[in-house]
């Protein structure tokens, strides 16, 4: 498994302003994290339902969530605001994880499950690296627990985030929302950047 760092630094986004935080309400309950992305060009992802759909580019926001126990990190990538409606939904990455931690910084890290799903609004789902997931079993790199563990997860991920997409695109709406007011009001553990 690899282990990777939520600001997304070693994509080259250390530079973005980079909020973490946990968050205990009706709406969720877990670990939250916001990447403004400040700059850059817009890069798109090709999907049969949703066209291309941005993925990163200025004025986007990455909302980051981790669930109490569950084994997931769900990335939210929302297109950049519009003066005249609120932002909407680009594209959601989930990652199966083992676990979370958090760096020597303060910034939190997961081990990664290889196995991935990806959604956009418009309905397009796809499950992503399965032969990558396949591959560390048959490496032994993973238990025979862990590998099921992660299809499991995967299979509820489906179940539980997207047979409604409607309501799977509020539900992230109202988190940011949260999470920006906070930021505004700074009720947060970690800020890095900007």
């Amino acid at each position: 498994m690899k282990t990777k760092r939520l600001n997304r630094d070693l994509w080259g986004f250390q530079h973005y302003p980079y909020y973490q935080m946990d968050m205990d309400n009706a709406m969720f309950q877990g670990l939250v994290s916001v990447i403004l992305l400040t700059d850059g060009e817009q890069n798109f992802w090709d999907f049969e339902k949703a066209g291309k759909a941005p993925v990163t580019g200025g004025g986007m926001v990455w909302l980051q969530l981790i669930p109490k126990e569950k084994k997931r990190l769900i990335t939210v990538m929302f297109h950049p605001a519009d003066r005249k409606k609120e932002r909407s939904v680009s594209v959601w990455y989930v990652d199966v994880i083992e676990k979370y931690g958090f760096d020597s910084d303060g910034v939190a890290v997961y081990w990664d499950k290889y196995l991935d799903v990806i959604a956009t609004p418009q309905g397009d789902i796809r499950i992503d690296d399965k032969d990558e997931l396949d591959e560390a079993y048959q490496q032994n790199e993973l238990t025979k627990a862990q590998y099921e563990e992660a299809l499991d997860e995967c299979d509820a991920i489906l179940s539980e985030m997207f047979t409604d997409l409607r309501k799977a695109e509020e539900t992230a709406l109202a988190i940011l929302r949260e999470a920006m007011k906070r930021i505004e009001n700074r009720d947060y553990q970690l800020k890095l950047n900007g």
